[in-house]
């Protein structure tokens, strides 16, 4: 079977199509090795704080739990891991790759001082969830004013 690249008739007539294919190009190039290097992927995260914690989200999907390693240095988070390539079978041709495989490693510098001794990090359904107490100084305070 042989996968061919459909066309909209409507784009191919107006002379869009060149500019499809030059995408493509563009997009495989960028998708390559560069010198027998695999390129480098960091996983989506998000940084939420309430007033008490802050609260790290990653995607980490197709990971297991002890491919991940979570610390604290100087002020920021460091999530680093590792993701392993699947076992390329004889015979198949891949189109199309998308999924990276290989270390990463994400640093984030946190705005305020945390508990590291009270830090948790939790790991289900591809996501990693890191809570990081504030320390009772970087918790918002109610100041009364006084009327003189």
């Amino acid at each position: 079977m042989f996968l061919t690249k459909y066309t909209r008739p409507e784009l191919a007539s107006v002379g869009f199509n060149r500019l499809v294919n030059l995408q493509d190009e563009l997009d495989r190039l960028f998708d390559s090795p560069w010198n027998g290097q695999a390129r480098t992927w960091a996983p989506a995260l998000d940084v939420r704080e309430d007033k008490n914690s802050f609260i790290v989200r990653a995607e980490l999907p197709g990971m297991k739990r002890e491919d991940i390693d979570v610390s604290l240095h100087d002020g920021a988070l460091v999530i680093t891991g590792e993701r392993q390539a699947e076992v390329k079978e004889e015979g198949v041709d891949i189109h199309r790759q998308e999924r990276f495989y290989g270390k990463f490693q994400r640093a984030i510098t946190l705005p305020a001082p945390v508990a590291a001794d009270k830090v948790k990090a939790n790991y289900k359904d591809g996501v990693l969830t890191i809570t990081l107490p504030k320390t009772e100084e970087a918790k918002p305070r109610q100041i009364d004013v006084s009327v003189n």
